[in-house]
């Protein structure tokens, strides 16, 4: 399908859409611009007072958070000790105002912070700052307190030195398939394929039948809760209740975990990112000659294109998009979930959509109303990502796609969460796979 000229309308209405907003901001009239720190695009300082003082140099303190992975002890994201005792990091990232949930540990979820009553707390998120009192270019330094930390048990530092499997915790059937590499430096990893198969796949009477397939980036979070992280797909549970209504054709999901320190750069499909470069040609390039055959050979998938989708959220939406796009011969369908808008060249993800040649057959956008947050100062970036699915979407009817092979949910009160994917998943699935 080729190509509709009416792109190059929808980019520079997102460069006026972005100009207006700026104007009406409350900085034009000397009124304090409360904003949260994600928006800067200078990044911001965390300062941390240990009060525990647990801390130390051979026990230091990390961030894991929704911009690692929720890695409890990513080298990039420890923080340094000060000379006053206290800890520090600084994010000179552009987040793209995507809001950042986070908890600090001492290398592990068996070490994460606790409250004053020894209680795991919620997941953090960063107050606002007031931009109109920054210099050009300059940090806000955010001050925050750990009151404790977790003592490990000894069972929890056994698995840690051992690397003994957990127990999956999911619906129906859920297996492991090791595989080996990946991009963005992820080559010489080996990780777990999560594969779920529907219900009456083992029976006697199916073991000629076969299956179409899903596969999903961020795998790790698809059929189980990981700790520190708010929520699941519950991918197992959705589509068990589908598939044995009889409202959707039974199907193969798999969950490709992400790899971890190599996640930003194994999952940007174009341009860069701070400094990162895309490394998402060769991610796909592993999953064709790696995960694909792997599991096409252990279990019973279909392996023509109409059989075959892929999806994913946040920039696990951005390769599904890349993915259904760039390789139009292996994907039939794509699911985006709060599509990033990721700029560092000028609108790459505009400018890589005016060049696509082949659509997928269908296509399932979600986003959040409330992508950035709930407080009322996150409503002009939380507008900017509901209008940005909505131009995505238009754009994908300017190139032919009809209303029966595009569906956009903006749901008015999700965030940018496995809580919001997990609601939606349901509705993507229907469209996928309904009868």
């Amino acid at each position: 399908m080729q190509v509709s000229k009416r792109w190059s309308v929808i980019v520079p209405f997102l460069a006026f859409f972005g100009v207006i907003s700026s104007l009406f901001s409350g900085a034009a009239f000397g009124e304090p611009e409360m904003v949260r720190p994600e928006t800067l695009p200078q990044g911001f300082v965390i300062v941390v007072t240990d009060s525990s003082g647990e801390a130390n140099k051979d026990n230091p303190m990390y961030m894991a958070s929704s911009i690692n992975g929720w890695n409890p002890s990513d080298e990039e994201f420890m923080l340094s000790g000060r000379s006053d005792l206290r800890w520090q990091i600084v994010i000179d990232r552009d987040l793209q105002g995507v809001g950042v949930q986070f908890k600090f540990t001492l290398g592990g979820w068996d070490r994460e912070e606790l409250d004053a009553d020894g209680n795991a707390i919620p997941n953090r998120s960063l107050p606002l700052v007031d931009a109109s009192k920054l210099k050009e270019g300059e940090k806000p330094i955010i001050e925050l307190t750990v009151i404790d930390f977790r003592e490990p048990v000894s069972l929890a530092e056994q698995v840690r030195a051992s690397g003994f499997y957990h127990k999956l915790i999911v619906t129906g059937d859920v297996s492991r398939l090791e595989v080996r590499g990946g991009g963005g430096g992820a080559q010489a990893m080996t990780r777990d394929l999560l594969i779920w198969t529907p219900p009456g796949y083992n029976d006697p009477a199916n073991a000629d039948k076969t299956y179409p397939v899903l596969y999903m980036f961020d795998g790790q979070n698809i059929f189980e809760q990981l700790p520190g992280v708010p929520g699941e797909w519950g991918a197992d549970e959705t589509a068990t209740r589908l598939v044995e209504s009889g409202k959707v054709e039974p199907m193969i999901i798999v969950g490709i975990p992400h790899a971890g320190e190599y996640r930003l750069s194994e999952y940007l499909p174009f341009g860069s990112y701070k400094g990162v470069k895309a490394d998402g040609q060769a991610t796909m390039e592993w999953i064709f000659r790696q995960v694909m055959p792997r599991v096409e050979r252990a279990f019973r998938v279909r392996t023509d294109r109409a059989s075959t989708s892929i999806g994913g959220a946040s920039l696990g939406g951005a390769m599904a998009l890349y993915a259904s796009t760039a390789y139009p011969d292996r994907f039939a369908n794509a699911i985006i979930e709060s599509l990033p808008m990721m700029d560092d060249e000028g609108h790459a993800t505009m400018t890589y959509l005016s060049s696509v040649k082949h659509w997928p057959d269908k296509v399932f956008i979600g986003m959040g109303g409330k992508e950035v947050g709930n407080d009322p100062a996150d409503e002009e970036l939380n507008a900017k990502y509901r209008q940005w699915a909505k131009m995505l979407d238009l754009g994908m009817a300017a190139s032919g796609l009809g209303d029966d092979q595009r569906l956009l949910i903006i749901d008015p009160d999700a965030n940018h969460n496995e809580i919001a994917w997990n609601k939606r998943f349901e509705q993507a699935l229907l469209f996928l796979y309904g009868r």
